[in-house]
């Protein structure tokens, strides 16, 4: 399956939820997409509950069923709370960090800008949306891209005290991952314990 790129409206009012950003219509329309959205009953089974979380998270980190399985295995394999490493490595994907650092307003234009070759990783351009951060790489805008208007109005007004978990440096617009956020610090509505259920059956 290649990555959604229909509607956003769409799936944020399948799951009820702006998941990606504020969503004018979700405000208006804060039900199912479709003829009978208004009507239909929401699934209400355990396995369906457990898929539709799944699902969200996917949604909502832009990573398709092959990359998130392999994300889910990588981290079974890991000492600690399975689901919360899983957030981890979905929140320190190269893509994801730039959108937390600001850069980029949303993820997928941070996908763009990592795809285009204009975010730099301890100096050297790496154009992998799913490339793994470690801490302590630091990760900014590439000299000859910090005059892109995109760049700079995502950046202006930002809170950049939003995320312990990086440090920003305005002298080179970008920042430092310092460590893996605590599952507390990470604002997603993911109940990461239904999808380590779903892939434990």
């Amino acid at each position: 399956m290649a990555r959604y790129i229909g509607p956003k409206s769409r799936i944020s009012r399948r799951f009820g939820e702006a998941i990606f950003g504020p969503d004018k219509v979700l405000s208006k329309k804060n039900y199912a997409p479709g003829q009978h959205g208004n009507n239909r009953r929401k699934k209400s089974s355990e396995y369906g509950l457990m898929l539709a979380e799944k699902q969200k998270a996917k949604y909502t980190y832009g990573v398709l069923e092959r990359q998130f399985r392999n994300l889910f295995e990588k981290a079974a394999k890991k000492s600690g709370v399975t689901g919360e490493i899983l957030l981890q490595l979905l929140e320190s994907r190269l893509d994801n960090v730039v959108f937390r650092l600001g850069i980029a307003p949303t993820r997928a234009a941070a996908r763009q800008l990592v795809s285009h070759k204009h975010i730099v990783v301890d100096g050297q351009v790496v154009n992998i949306p799913s490339y793994s951060v470690q801490p302590g790489q630091v990760i900014s805008v590439r000299e000859k891209a910090k005059s892109l208007e995109v760049i700079d109005a995502s950046l202006s007004g930002f809170n950049h005290s939003k995320y312990p978990w990086i440090e920003w440096d305005e002298n080179i617009k970008g920042g430092k991952f310092l460590h893996m956020p605590e599952r507390a610090d990470i604002p997603e509505n993911i109940k990461e314990q239904m999808i380590v259920e779903l892939y434990s059956k």
